[in-house]
């Protein structure tokens, strides 16, 4: 008797179920059997304090590489050419703080970045040497050129000449009108106190000290050349030296010239004869103002009696007309060795010296011809 067949399965919805063979039965057991089960993580991968730990040294290591890249780029920028086109003059105020200084700086064109300044100043402790004063900036000048700059304390200096034969009102003008000096002047300086010279100074320098800078220059240089003055000349103290050398200085401009005028007035003083010299007329007259123009000196200016007119009086005059330089100081300290007791302007610039009164008044006469001549010239003209 034949055996019944069972039917096959019937899948939800009462369709057969597919038939599965005995070799796929195998198959699919050999491939459960060689399948790896999944990894499980690590319990320290899934830590919150491993997490915050990686993504903390993250952000260290991309700070470190960020912060190489800014200062490679400020040491660039430090080291760059600037933007200045023509050389400049740049004025640092006691107390001014680099951070203000880097300001100004940038606000007037110095530099580029104020912040790439202040941070070099204070990383290569320029910060703390930063020098008040007047500084001179070149065109073209870096960041760093410019903190070495103003680090070394190597300030702009300034000069001021004061001619020889000035009064003293005139030095006194001639401050007031510098404007990189400060400050007021109090009272105008003796005559003959100032030493005509160059002088060197910063800026900010008051006029008061520029004056007692004069002074002392002055001072000493009376001390220096009265102490090695000749013996024999007729001059009683340094005060006397320098009133005659202020006379030699307003009685010639030719360097050449000062001893040997200087010998005419000590010979005459030898002689008690009066000086008679003209800038001693005006000064009397005038006073500190005598220099400031040119002056005509009249028969009734030579008449007129004043403590300053040499005309007038027997001997030297009550003080100096003038300030004198060192080399008028020297030639009355040590005048020329000759008998000469007479001079007048030559024409040229100079003076025709001579010994005699006779001769004297030749080449007074020579002189007044050539006046005529000039005169002439002048009214054809």
């Amino acid at each position: 008797m034949a055996k019944r067949r069972t039917p096959p399965p019937l899948e939800r919805g009462g369709r057969p179920a597919p038939l599965v063979s005995s070799t796929d039965q195998r198959r699919s057991s050999r491939r459960g059997r060689d399948q790896k089960p999944p990894k499980k993580r690590s319990r320290g991968a899934r830590n919150p304090f491993v997490i915050v730990l990686s993504f903390l040294f993250l952000m260290v290591m991309l700070g470190l590489v960020g912060a190489g890249i800014a200062i490679t780029w400020a040491d660039q920028t430090l080291r760059a050419e600037g933007p200045l086109t023509q050389d400049v003059g740049v004025i640092i105020e006691p107390g001014t703080s680099v951070a203000v200084i880097g300001r100004d700086l940038e606000a007037s064109g110095v530099i580029s970045n104020r912040f790439v300044f202040r941070a070099a100043a204070i990383r290569s402790g320029a910060a703390t040497r930063l020098q008040a004063g007047e500084y001179k900036i070149d065109a073209g000048s870096s960041m760093a050129q410019v903190l070495d700059t103003l680090a070394s304390g190597n300030v702009v200096r300034h000069k001021i000449t004061v001619p020889e034969g000035l009064s003293s009102a005139q030095v006194v003008s001639i401050l007031e009108e510098n404007s990189v000096l400060t400050g007021e002047i109090d009272s105008i300086p003796d005559e003959g106190s100032l030493l005509p010279e160059t002088y060197i100074f910063t800026r900010g320098l008051s006029r008061e000290r520029m004056i007692g800078l004069m002074q002392d220059a002055m001072t000493k240089a009376i001390e220096e050349v009265w102490a090695g003055r000749d013996p024999s000349i007729p001059i009683e103290s340094p005060e006397e030296m320098v009133t005659l050398a202020s006379i030699v200085e307003k009685e010639t401009g030719v360097a050449g010239e000062r001893p040997r005028v200087a010998a005419v007035f000590t010979n005459r003083l030898d002689q008690g004869m009066k000086l008679q010299s003209d800038p001693t007329i005006l000064y009397g007259l005038y006073g500190g103002d005598a220099w400031r123009s040119s002056r005509t000196i009249y028969r009734s200016d030579i008449d007129r009696p004043n403590p300053y007119n040499t005309y007038q009086i027997d001997a030297l005059p009550p003080g100096p007309i003038a300030n004198p330089g060192r080399a008028a100081l020297e030639a009355v300290a040590n005048p020329a060795d000759t008998n000469e007791r007479f001079f007048v302007a030559d024409g040229t610039g100079g003076h025709a010296f001579s010994v005699t009164y006779d001769e004297h008044q030749r080449n007074v006469e020579k002189w007044r011809e050539i006046e005529r001549s000039r005169n002439a010239g002048s009214t054809t003209q």
